[in-house]
């Protein structure tokens, strides 16, 4: 079965190559951009402005090879793919929390962004702590890994 997903809008960054963008948003609080929401969808926009943070879904589009085991920026030992966010996967779909800073129109300013310049954009959801947040999680294999800016191999 295939599925057909519309482009809703562009993801904007400063960062044109995989080596300038961040890994992950949370590292990198500083990187603004701005999204294009297309004029038809910007209805969809009402009342976005009430929310601090937004979830943006998008198309992983220039990645490299797809491996369902693979070493990540974490740990120099391979994990299945499905349980890191690895942007190498089978259905290249990315998604990132970033702080809404401003919203004129169908344009949507924000920061906390770890996405390459022009990117596809399919979705956006509030992020809600009240619905998102659970607090008997757990950080999995990640719980004892050092955070690093950069990873070795960047595939």
């Amino acid at each position: 079965m295939k599925y057909e997903i519309e482009k809703i809008g562009t993801i904007f960054s400063p960062y044109k190559t995989k080596e300038e963008c961040p890994i992950q948003g949370s590292a990198a609080l500083e990187g603004k951009g701005q999204i294009e929401v297309f004029p038809e969808y910007e209805e969809g926009l009402e009342t976005i402005e009430t929310f601090s943070h937004i979830i943006l879904f998008y198309i992983l589009d220039r990645v490299g090879k797809i491996k369902l085991s693979r070493p990540t920026f974490l740990d120099d030992e391979p994990h299945g793919v499905f349980a890191s966010r690895h942007p190498c996967r089978p259905n290249g779909i990315g998604m990132s929390i970033v702080k809404l800073e401003k919203r004129t129109g169908n344009l949507l300013e924000v920061s906390g962004l770890d996405v390459l310049d022009n990117t596809p954009l399919i979705d956006i959801k509030p992020y809600i702590p009240r619905f998102d947040l659970r607090e008997n999680a757990n950080n999995g294999w990640v719980q004892t890994k050092e955070f690093r800016d950069k990873p070795k191999n960047r595939e």
